[in-house]
């Protein structure tokens, strides 16, 4: 379910505002217990230490959160901070533009930079130089990271760098044995943390906790493995499948609604004002000029919208199955007002660094979604007049764009079976990364293609179990490096779906 009319029957089904497990959820902050010591630490290291420091995770394990709260805790007084996010592969050259348009320097090269920085340090500011996604800069880059970290006796920059784990690798080749940087993993979230995370999610959407049984949350917590962006994904199926198999227990005891309660009600206030006007008129006392009365629709609702329609799952014009229309993106928070339906988001501009100023004004990785009102009316139409065949104009259909994913690999996934378990190693941006691991570990690693917050994010896989505790047991077995970086066990139906979902 991830178009427009199955996300607002989700909505309608559990008296959302919006949809609490969304990618980006205007003003969401949570920051549990666990992560504060690591924000400590990287205070400490770049005050006490000339090391670079590297924060690693899997995709959704919430390092952007932990650079923004580095950000906003740093004393705006004595530090500037330069803050770079990566929408692609960056090479050194517009890593060092980036930093000398932060710093006001007039030359973008590694001398004039540091030239500035040491002219900061003696006015008693320090630079933090902060690097978001980093597994997408070049090997040049990363060089020139560890370059700058280094520094010189009269001063030198604070590099942090976020990334996946696979970013140790290429420090540890090009530092060559030497201790240049120091590396701190984050850690999964804990059972109550998990229990304290969808509570938050749920609070802000107008639910709460009460939505899952204790089973069910156990369930979400083992599925994704603590990680924030995986619980997001598992607590979603799991209110989507009881939403489903609610509507099935309805539909088996015989009752079920034709049209939402509040189609219902208009449409029996229309019936009322119908039979008072056919009363006055036939009383005689005076003529009654007819009515004519607007049905407030949502028009965000496509289901709304779609359950007027014949059965046979065509459209009115006949173009075809209702699933043809254009999908909404799933990862955007879909908000909900009793007349308007629409949400926005300004994107964020890769090329312009962000300088020490309170959070609010650093690129957000969450944007706010504005919501825009709208209206609309139901018109009622009339019996559908039968074009002429001569000559038939074919309709535009907007197409979603998806990832691209060879289709023996989707094949593969495709006839594994649903109750089957897989391992998932870790999930990146860029293409040639996944290529690159899968070639290197060889049989059995492969990977798929799927949308997340929007862009591709290619997953690699290891392997195809009858049970999830042959998952788990693979992963003991995995090596060193993939076990770092926290691999856990999920159901083919899951990815299955995903792969679906990114057609």
């Amino acid at each position: 379910m991830t178009s427009l009319s199955a996300d607002d029957s989700y909505l309608n089904h559990y008296g959302f505002s919006h949809d609490p497990f969304a990618a980006r959820v205007p003003g969401f902050k949570f920051f549990p217990a666990q992560r504060k010591p690591v924000l400590g630490q990287l205070h400490h290291l770049a005050r006490y230490s000339q090391l670079l420091l590297v924060v690693t995770g899997p995709e959704g394990s919430g390092k952007t959160l932990v650079r923004q709260a580095l950000v906003a805790s740093s004393n705006k007084q004595a530090v500037q901070s330069v803050v770079i996010s990566p929408q692609e592969t960056i090479d050194s050259n517009i890593v060092l533009q980036q930093i000398a348009q932060a710093l006001g320097s007039q030359r973008a090269d590694f001398d004039s930079i540091m030239a500035q920085v040491i002219q900061l340090a003696l006015t008693g500011q320090e630079v933090y130089l902060l690097v978001d996604d980093a597994e997408r800069l070049t090997g040049a880059a990363v060089e020139t990271l560890l370059r700058l970290a280094q520094g010189n006796p009269e001063g030198r920059p604070h590099v942090f760098l976020f990334g996946e784990h696979a970013l140790v690798a290429r420090l540890e080749a090009l530092v060559e044995g030497e201790e240049r940087f120091h590396v701190i993993a984050l850690q999964p979230y804990e059972e109550d943390e998990t229990r304290e995370y969808l509570a938050l999610r749920l609070e802000g959407a107008g639910g709460g906790l009460d939505c899952f049984s204790d089973e069910q949350i156990a369930r979400i917590h083992a599925d994704s493995g603590g990680w924030p962006g995986a619980i997001n994904q598992a607590a979603r199926d799991e209110l989507l499948e009881a939403m489903q198999q609610s509507k099935g227990r309805r539909k088996s005891a015989g009752w079920s609604l034709p049209l939402p309660m509040k189609h219902l009600l208009a449409l029996v206030a229309v019936v009322c004002i119908v039979v008072i006007a056919l009363l006055m008129r036939d009383s005689g006392d005076k003529t009654v000029a007819p009515a004519t009365t607007s049905l407030p629709l949502d028009v965000g609702g496509a289901a709304d919208s779609q359950s007027l329609e014949p059965a046979t799952g065509e459209l009115a014009d006949g173009r075809g199955p209702a699933s043809d229309v254009a999908q909404s993106e799933p990862d955007q928070p879909l908000m909900r007002e009793p007349l308007a339906a629409a949400g926005s988001a300004e994107p964020d501009d890769p090329s312009t660094p962000e300088v020490a100023e309170p959070i609010a004004a650093e690129p957000a990785r969450d944007p706010i979604d504005a919501p825009a009102e709208n209206a609309g009316s139901a018109a009622v139409r009339g019996p559908a007049v039968e074009s002429s065949p001569a000559r038939e104009v074919p309709q535009p259909r907007q197409i979603a764009a998806k990832p691209a994913a060879t289709a023996p690999t989707a094949n593969w996934y495709a006839s594994q079976p649903k109750t089957n378990y897989l391992v998932q190693v870790l999930g990146t941006r860029t293409q040639s990364n996944a290529e690159a691991l899968v070639k290197q570990h060889g049989e059995g690693f492969r990977y798929f293609a799927k949308q997340h917050e929007g862009k591709p994010l290619y997953v690699v896989t290891y392997g195809s179990f009858a049970s999830r505790n042959a998952a788990l047991e693979a992963i003991k077995a995995l090596p060193a490096s993939l076990r770092a970086g926290k691999p856990w066990a999920r159901s083919f139906a899951s990815v299955q779906q995903e792969i679906a979902q990114a057609r």
